[in-house]
């Protein structure tokens, strides 16, 4: 078992990642009787509630469940606004908790309904994706999608807890482990150590060698997150491979982890271009990005997306984080017809 501590910069509140097996029967079972009678409310997802309803109602039988529908589709008000009502049903109070047990999208679902029930209540998040173990559930940011743009409503919200438990990852399909493998990569970027044993494994997807570096991923996150807990400075450097990449994401039907690979391998050849990185680091992230990805032809990402990101500053510009080299990034803003220009040529390169 690891626990890695976040306390917030400025302030005198704590989150703690807490990286252990058998969280359900180990953690949350023991809970139970705070959670009853209006002490807390399970928030999943269909998909996740199909695989772990007996060993979830096993541990936290009586405790109220709100099951969304899986998918980032239903990451709207609708199911938020849902999940609220639902909550307010359950008769949950200013000292109740909510327990996100999911992906991604329920962390960010369940934990901005979290800072907005009775103008916030605790949130615990039990991530059971590769992706949302090493990158969404640290840190605190929580969001919806809205008018057609992602995570445009939200808030910062920082977990009670965060549970990262390696046995979810043994249901995960290979596309899902990629996933993940994007922000792990990402997190490389900024860790030499990490971008190290990543370029030295034999097998990315092999599980017991994810389940070491998972640790390691939310320490470099932490990291990061309690220097800059609102995205103010230092944080900007996470956005490394996402300006692209969610221009990608917004036009193809693409994971958001094999986007963020994408993203990155676009960025770092955008960085080449301007002079910013040296060949020979472009090169060995690429082949760490191309490995994740298993192949395929480089997607043709829709750049207007990049024109709504809420990285940009000036109207007609677009604002990106480019890797530079292990460990360093450089902020970029250019016109959008350069950045246009640039990612259409690049693209011709990696086909």
């Amino acid at each position: 078992m690891r626990t890695i501590r976040i306390a917030t910069k400025g302030t005198r509140r704590e989150s703690a990642v807490v990286c252990r097996r058998n969280v359900l029967s180990a953690v949350l079972a023991p809970m139970r009787e705070r959670l009853l009678g209006g002490g807390g409310i399970v928030f999943t997802d269909s998909n996740v509630f199909a695989i772990y309803r007996e060993e979830l109602l096993r541990a936290l039988g009586g405790v109220p469940v709100f099951v969304m529908e899986a998918g980032e589709a239903h990451k709207n008000e609708e199911t938020l606004l849902s999940l609220l009502r639902a909550m307010a049903e359950a008769g949950l109070r200013r000292n109740s908790v909510l327990i996100a047990f999911g992906g991604g999208v329920v962390g960010d679902i369940g934990g901005l309904a979290a800072s907005l029930y009775m103008r916030g209540i605790a949130c615990i998040q039990v991530p059971t994706t590769l992706l949302s173990q090493v990158d969404s559930s640290v840190g605190g940011k929580t969001a919806i999608d809205f008018c057609g743009v992602k995570n445009l409503i939200g808030a910062f919200k920082q977990p009670e807890t965060v549970y990262a438990d390696p046995v979810f990852l043994q249901t995960l399909s290979r596309r899902e482990l990629r996933c993940g493998l994007g922000e792990i990569v990402k997190h490389g970027v900024l860790s030499a150590p990490l971008f190290e044993e990543l370029a030295a494994a034999p097998d990315l997807f092999d599980l017991r060698f994810l389940a070491s570096v998972v640790p390691e991923n939310i320490a470099v996150k932490a990291d990061v997150v309690r220097r800059d807990p609102e995205e103010r400075g230092i944080r900007r450097c996470l956005n490394l491979g996402h300006t692209t990449g969610h221009a990608v994401e917004l036009s193809s039907g693409l994971s958001h982890g094999e986007c963020v690979l994408w993203g990155l391998l676009f960025e770092s050849r955008l960085a080449a271009r301007m002079h910013l990185a040296e060949e020979k680091f472009c090169e060995a992230l690429g082949v760490l990005c191309r490995t994740a990805l298993e192949g395929g032809r480089a997607p043709d990402p829709d750049v207007r997306h990049a024109l709504l990101d809420k990285k940009n500053t000036e109207a007609g510009t677009v604002t990106l984080t480019l890797p530079a080299a292990v460990g360093k990034y450089e902020i970029v803003r250019l016109p959008f017809a350069r950045y246009a220009e640039e990612i259409a040529a690049i693209r011709e390169e990696l086909c």
